[in-house]
Parts: structure tokens; C-alpha cells; sequence
């Protein structure tokens, strides 16, 4: 069982910063695949950003690419996305969400489905 609990989101000016966290319980966290999710009211919730277990490969959604820097720290059972140049249509509720994948494939990160444990979200609002 694993309990994922979002953090530091806000409301920033449009190119501004902001680090959102992901801090898990669990002693072993540190063997799951990590993706950002986002909701914006009235649309689905899409992918944003993923990490694997051990952190050599991430994956982005095309929107942050550039922007938007995904990290964990095992050490800490915490999981970062750092986003930059934020833009109003970033603006949304941001949730992060952990599972066992079978394998490093991008398509087990991209869905909302593959996902066993999500957080209560943090909501990101970016002004004009």
C-alpha cells in the first residue's frame, strides 16, 4: 500500500515557478513508476510527466516539454516536477500517481488506467 500526498502548488504569474512535490509512504517506493497527471475543470485528466523506479528515463507530454523537469529522490520517497515558464493554460488541478509496470514502456505511463495509488491533487493557477 502506498499513500501519495501532493504539495506546493499555488497561483504564479504567467512565466513564473513552481516545484510541486510527491511524498509517499511505503518502504518500498522507491520500486515505482511515477507519473504527473493534471485536470483542468470540464477536461479529462491528461499525462504530464513520468519517472521510472530508478529514475533513467522520463517521459513528457509534448505541452511541458522544455519547461517542466521531473526528479525523485528515493532516499526521501519523494517526487518532484519542477515547472517553469508557466503559462495560463497550465492552470489545473495536478495529481501525482504510482504503480508497478511491467516493463519501461511510454504507453503504461500515459494512462490514467495503469495507475493503482493517486494523491488528493494540489491545484496550480497561473495567472495573465
Amino acid at each position: 500500500q502506498v499513500q501519495l500526498v501532493e504539495s506546493g502548488g499555488g497561483l504564479v504569474q504567467a512565466g513564473g515557478s513552481l516545484r510541486l512535490s510527491c511524498a509517499a509512504s511505503g518502504p518500498t517506493f522507491s520500486s515505482y513508476a511515477v507519473g504527473w497527471f493534471r485536470q483542468a475543470p470540464g477536461k479529462e485528466r491528461e499525462f504530464v510527466a513520468g519517472i521510472t523506479s530508478s529514475a533513467s528515463i522520463t517521459y513528457y507530454v509534448d505541452s511541458v516539454k522544455g519547461r517542466f523537469t521531473i526528479s525523485r529522490d528515493n532516499a526521501k520517497n519523494t517526487v518532484y516536477l519542477q515547472m517553469n515558464s508557466l503559462k495560463p493554460e497550465d492552470t489545473a488541478v495536478y495529481y501525482c500517481a504510482a504503480s508497478v509496470f511491467p516493463r519501461n514502456s511510454a504507453n503504461y505511463y500515459y494512462s490514467t488506467r495503469g495507475y493503482a495509488y493517486w494523491g488528493q491533487g494540489t491545484q496550480v493557477t497561473v495567472s495573465s
